[in-house]
């Protein structure tokens, strides 16, 4: 057995029954091919549900990761054995991890990417680093714009870690967005956000969950009303 399968048989079974799903725009993963994903950040529990969500159209995803993750042996040779990509935030060597990344793309596997480079402080989409375009203009793949909402109630800044099972998780994934060879990365980053805060604005309609009795209600600061909802058969 793989790393990346053991990793999947231990979290597959709480994902998929300890949480209550709500998915829209599960078929634009690809179930084969090059993808290459970009979504929000707020939650710790994001790489796990993304993870989930390429799992339930057959694919592996390989994350750009914080190589702080990487600081910790045990944790550090399993991450690299299921080909995790490490990332230097913040310094002059955080484009090199796009080279792997691109050659796994090259490669027809499933790349996730989270553009923030960290966790949203307010739930909201902020402004994204320049790398989720050149990656995407350096592979030829259209970016694949993820919305995440409900999982901040597991884990968010300040908040800590808490397992509710049942908790809803909605995701919304959208149409692929093209960078163009002769586009400035800013412009292609900020208009890839554009694209993602959208798909969060309609994450949030999905999710559509009333605060509980007694419960702080920080988490539903930006509910909606929801105009539609949605489910996944994930037998």
């Amino acid at each position: 057995m793989s790393a990346y399968d053991l990793a999947r048989a231990l979290l597959r079974p709480p994902l998929r029954r300890g949480l209550g799903w709500r998915v829209e725009g599960l078929e634009r993963i690809p179930d084969s091919g090059p993808a290459l994903l970009a979504a929000n950040h707020i939650s710790l529990v994001d790489p796990p549900v993304v993870g989930y969500l390429a799992d339930l159209r057959g694919r592996e995803a390989r994350f750009l990761a914080t190589s702080g993750l990487f600081r910790y042996p045990v944790l550090a040779g399993l991450l690299r054995r299921m080909g995790q990509i490490p990332v230097e935030r913040a310094t002059p060597r955080a484009a090199a991890s796009l080279e792997p990344a691109s050659a796994a793309l090259g490669r027809g596997e499933v790349v996730v990417i989270f553009p923030e480079g960290g966790l949203s402080a307010d739930l909201d989409p902020g402004r994204g680093r320049t790398g989720v375009a050149r990656l995407a203009r350096a592979s030829g793949v259209g970016v694949i714009p993820v919305g995440l909402w409900g999982t901040h109630r597991l884990h968010a800044r300040g908040h800590g870690l808490r397992w509710r099972p049942g908790l809803v998780v909605a995701a919304t994934i959208g149409t692929a967005v093209p960078v163009l060879p002769e586009e400035d990365d800013r412009a292609a980053t900020d208009r890839i956000m554009d694209t993602i805060a959208g798909q969060v604005t309609a994450a949030r309609l999905l999710y559509d969950r009333p605060t509980p009795p007694g419960e702080d209600a920080w988490w539903a600061r930006h509910r909606r009303t929801r105009t539609k909802s949605a489910s996944i058969d994930q037998s």
